[in-house]
């Protein structure tokens, strides 16, 4: 069966940084994919209007600009792609975030190879052999690192990245038990990768390049640092309970999301 990768970008307020991204379509990349979701997240910033600016200018790209109904957070675009693309028929989901910080170049080796295929998630990870980080403080990757050693001794598991901004899924990833309960918020990435080795489903990490030019960075790292640490609390307070209680902040019965620009010269 072929591919039918649907590519996910999430964004909010990423109004500069938009039309770049798609950009990075302009390419071989485009070859490797079926559709790109630019899901916006209520941007006040004229994100949409930049989205749909730029995809007029790609025309051979089948390009959906849509609006998250709702504050449905970095998690809950993710839950609201994974079942679209479940609905429709896709094979994969491919997340490169708005931002511009990650590079889908990066990805395309691993494409080529047939990775995706034969794993369940394939991880970009900040922190592995052949990663680079232009601008990225000693401190961060220090803190980051750390965690990342925790949560691998939690899980039994190496670990080198709890969460970037470009990963791809297949099916088995996006159908995990529990999904619909793990936090909505910038945490997601993390229940995500622990509900994947919980289930025994088959990751890889692969490096990538990050890179902070004009991005204005919506983690902050004490705030983040103390999530995590809520987390690893939980999971050991809480044993086996952790797995099927609901982690969301606010409990939603639906997560969606509607198409507002259908640019899309291969639809039928």
């Amino acid at each position: 069966m072929p591919d039918r990768i649907l590519v996910l970008i999430p964004c909010y307020n990423c109004a500069p940084q938009i039309p770049r991204v798609l950009a990075q379509f302009d390419s071989d990349a485009a070859d490797f994919v079926e559709t790109l979701l630019v899901l916006d997240n209520g941007s006040t910033d004229g994100t949409r209007e930049a989205a749909r600016s730029a995809a007029e200018k790609l025309p051979g790209l089948d390009i959906r600009v849509a609006l998250n109904r709702g504050n449905l957070n970095l998690g809950g675009s993710h839950k609201a792609a994974f079942a679209f693309a479940l609905a429709q028929g896709y094979s994969h989901v491919l997340v490169l975030h708005g931002d511009d910080q990650a590079d889908v170049q990066d990805m395309l080796p691993l494409l080529r190879r047939g990775e995706h295929r034969r794993l369940d998630a394939c991880l970009g990870a900040r922190f592995a052999p052949g990663s680079r980080l232009p601008g990225y403080s000693a401190v961060r990757i220090l803190g980051n690192r750390v965690f990342n050693a925790l949560f691998g001794l939690l899980l039994r598991h190496r670990i080198l990245d709890l969460g970037s901004g470009l990963n791809i899924f297949g099916a088995r990833a996006m159908r995990l038990p529990h999904l619909a309960h793990y936090a909505d918020d910038l945490r997601f990435n993390i229940f995500l990768l622990m509900g994947m080795l919980r289930e025994k489903l088959d990751i890889g990490f692969f490096p990538i390049s990050w890179r902070q030019d004009d991005q204005v960075s919506n983690v902050r790292m004490t705030s983040q640092a103390f999530n995590m640490l809520a987390i690893l609390r939980d999971r050991i307070r809480m044993g086996e309970r952790f797995w099927s209680a609901d982690h969301r902040a606010q409990p939603r019965t639906e997560y969606a999301f509607d198409l507002i620009h259908p640019f899309s010269p291969k639809a039928t």
